[in-house]
């Protein structure tokens, strides 16, 4: 019996005696002061413990091991180190510093995805932009959204026109009709009002920039075939904001654009509006605009309804009026009464409606509708073409939570009229079609460390039929600091007449699309993507993230010119197929950033057994931002950026190039700061190196613009925000 109650005792001792503690202090990064409430915890032990007043946290009854331990705080970025108990005496009661987090993700709740879920937990790979790096990226174009998109991996904004500026969006090196634009889920920037979509869209009033690359359209339908972009737009909080920019360019550019918003009990409103003036640049001195003269005004007002805990809704408008005149700088001037130029002369209205039904704790109804009217009018010499488009958007969809799953279905329709009001009578480029739509999406914890993503649509479209088109995510998290996401799915396009080629040639000579004789553009693509985060230190922590792509298209339709000098489309036998990686890595250390992101975009087209590369696409880029922040305070950043040679339309291949760029931001106060920016200080413009016409100055050939031509530019001003 003794020998029994020995043998426990000794057992209960050696257990007692296995048992470590982990001390630690939690301090803010920037200040140095003590954060009281940190967590600090062990998960695969299910223990943990939270910081006192001095920022001191004791986390007792730990076995002999290795154990991940986190460090978490509601609006700093979350921390993880490893460490091997029992501790040496100088191991423990270390110092550890937290970082406030830049975007926020533990917060940022993602809309593309139809989700109620944050940014770490959806298996759909979605890249977003938010927060301060918002700001700053707003900062330097003020007047439209193509810097937010042309500095991410993966993207790049492709000018169209030499002299208008006129833009659109490739991701992955695919043409920018395969990329669908949305506002708030809404499709108000397709077919004929999307070729100036991004030169009319300012920053000011958005909260946050989400990009879904791959097949996307069984989220929002047709067209999604490389990838697509919302636009969050901002909602009236709890504190009311008043804020003002004004910003000014050396190239004589103007910007001024304030946002209202406030929450009044049980209604809200939020009031952007802007002013837009460029002055006609010519940088080169060859005697044609790299900057058209252009003036534009917006106004976008929301009214924001909360009938009860059950029932809300916002009904708003945006309008947009335009005038951009492009070309010969003399003829601009007023100096000759012949010349080349464009005009193009825009009016944009778009209504917006969306309400929500809360049937219970975890469902809910939701309808969404807009109505967009869109005139557009280009002039060039000889030639004059007009249309007006009137689309609607309607959608219909339910969604239930659950413990590990939620579901999301709908139906939605879409319906497109364009009239065609000025051009050759015998190439009237008139349509007016629909697509019903129906689709279901589910998301489900089958385990703690994977989450499984389908969805399946199936679409009517009146020219060209039935389309279904499934999609299927999944991610593996096999520790906090390790993320997998494997996905795929199907898409399609209807055949449009507006196009970058099209656009290029301001509609002349193009014929209608014989809907008979083509067929819908279809897409299956997948990506695999990991993503890893090292705290190295307690001040130096390291993200990186690695995709894989591929995204093959069907039977795309291709613009071609005849004998006769008309241009229709055709469709080859074959496919055009896009295939590379992206990498990204961020370092944070103390108050400086690194960036740097790497793109393979190897693009190709396989027609009648003949492979050849795809024009215009950089197959090799890179991003680089090294930033130094004082949070709250003052900020600067350099950045540069490599594109790799590009192949173009006329068989030659465009030179590679450097952008580089420096850009700083103070605060004065609370409320108050000025920034400035340095774009492009090398001035690399494409008439630097390689010519952007043929022929005369009175009657140019443009040719590919796939190179910077407004060059080296600086602007500045301020930001008031009450």
């Amino acid at each position: 019996m003794k020998h029994h109650l020995s043998m426990l005792l000794l057992l209960l001792c050696s257990t007692v005696f296995a048992q470590n503690s982990f001390k630690a202090t939690v301090q803010h990064a920037e200040t140095q002061a003590p954060l009281y409430g940190v967590s600090v915890s062990i998960n695969s032990l299910n223990t943990g413990a939270i910081t006192d007043v001095q920022g001191k946290v004791e986390v007792t009854n730990i076995p002999d091991g290795t154990y991940t331990i986190e460090i978490r705080y509601i609006g700093f970025e979350i921390q993880t180190v490893r460490r091997t108990f029992p501790l040496s005496a100088s191991a423990n009661g270390q110092t550890f510093y937290l970082h406030p987090a830049e975007e926020q993700m533990e917060e940022v709740l993602i809309q593309s995805t139809r989700s109620s879920r944050t940014f770490q937990d959806i298996p759909t790979r979605l890249e977003f932009i938010a927060g301060e790096e918002l700001a700053e990226k707003g900062n330097m174009k003020p007047g439209d959204i193509r810097m937010l998109l042309n500095e991410s991996t993966g993207i790049q904004t492709q000018q169209t026109s030499p002299t208008s500026y006129n833009s659109s969006i490739r991701i992955q090196g695919l043409d920018g009709k395969y990329t669908q634009l949305l506002r708030d889920g809404l499709p108000l920037y397709s077919g004929y009002s999307g070729g100036l979509s991004l030169m009319q869209i300012a920053p000011l009033d958005l909260k946050q920039v989400e990009v879904i690359k791959g097949a996307s359209s069984t989220l929002y339908g047709g067209g999604a075939i490389a990838g697509l972009v919302n636009l969050i737009s901002k909602t009236p909080e709890k504190d009311p904001e008043l804020s003002f920019m004004a910003n000014g360019t050396s190239a004589l550019g103007l910007d001024l654009s304030g946002f209202y918003s406030e929450k009044y009990g049980k209604t809200g409103t939020t009031v952007f509006a802007s002013y837009n003036l460029g002055t006609p640049y010519d940088p080169a001195d060859n005697g044609l605009t790299a900057i058209p003269k252009f003036e534009r005004f917006t106004l976008n007002p929301k009214l924001y309804v909360y009938l009860n805990e059950k029932i809300n809704l916002n009904l708003g408008f945006n309008y947009v009026n335009e005038d951009r005149l492009g070309g010969a700088m003399d003829y601009l001037k007023g100096d000759s009464q012949a010349g080349y130029f464009e005009r193009n002369t825009t009016e944009r209205f778009s209504t917006q409606l969306q309400a929500r039904y809360k049937m219970s704790e975890n469902s809910s109804l939701t309808l969404k509708n807009s109505i967009s009217l869109f005139e557009r009018e280009i002039e060039v010499p000889d030639y004059n073409f007009g249309g007006r488009q009137i689309a609607s958007f309607s959608e219909v969809n339910y969604a239930l939570t659950l413990q590990k799953t939620e579901w999301v279905t709908g139906v939605n329709l879409w319906t497109d009229n364009f009239k065609q009001q000025q051009g050759a009578p015998d190439q009237n480029l008139s349509f007016n079609n629909f697509t019903l739509g129906a689709f279901a999406q589910n998301i489900w914890d089958i385990q703690e460390q994977w989450t499984l993503e389908t969805g399946l649509r199936t679409d009517y479209q009146s020219d060209y039929g039935v389309f279904v088109l499934p999609r299927l995510s999944v991610m593996f998290e096999p520790t906090d600091a390790l993320t997998f996401r494997l996905g795929g799915g199907m898409g399609y396009k209807t055949p449009s007449v507006f196009t970058e080629d099209v656009e290029r040639l301001q509609f002349q000579n193009v014929m209608p699309i014989d809907v008979d004789q083509t067929d819908a553009e279809r897409s299956i693509g997948f990506n695999l993507d990991g993503n890893y985060k090292w705290s190295i230190t307690s001040e130096l922590n390291l993200s990186t993230n690695l995709l894989l792509f591929y995204t093959q298209i069907k039977d795309p339709l291709i613009l071609n010119q005849t004998d006769e000098a008309m241009y229709s489309f055709v469709q080859p036998d074959g496919y055009l197929d896009s295939k590379g990686l992206e990498a990204n890595l961020r370092l944070n250390y103390q108050d400086f950033k690194l960036f740097v992101g790497y793109t393979l975009a190897d693009v190709k087209q396989h027609y009648q057994g003949n492979s050849s590369q795809y024009p215009l696409v950089a197959q090799h880029r890179l991003n680089n931002v090294l930033m130094y922040e004082k949070h709250e305070n003052f900020w600067i950043g350099l950045e540069g950026y490599y594109y790799s040679e590009q192949l173009l339309n006329d068989g030659t291949t465009g030179q590679s190039y450097w952008i580089l760029g420096v850009m700083t931001e103070k605060k004065l106060g609370k409320n108050f700061s000025l920034f400035l920016n340095f774009e492009n200080i090398l001035d690399t413009r494409q008439t630097r190196f390689d010519s952007i016409y043929t022929g005369t100055l009175n009657d140019p050939n443009f040719r590919d613009i796939y190179a910077p031509v407004d060059g080296f530019v600086i602007n500045g001003g301020f930001k008031l925000k009450l």
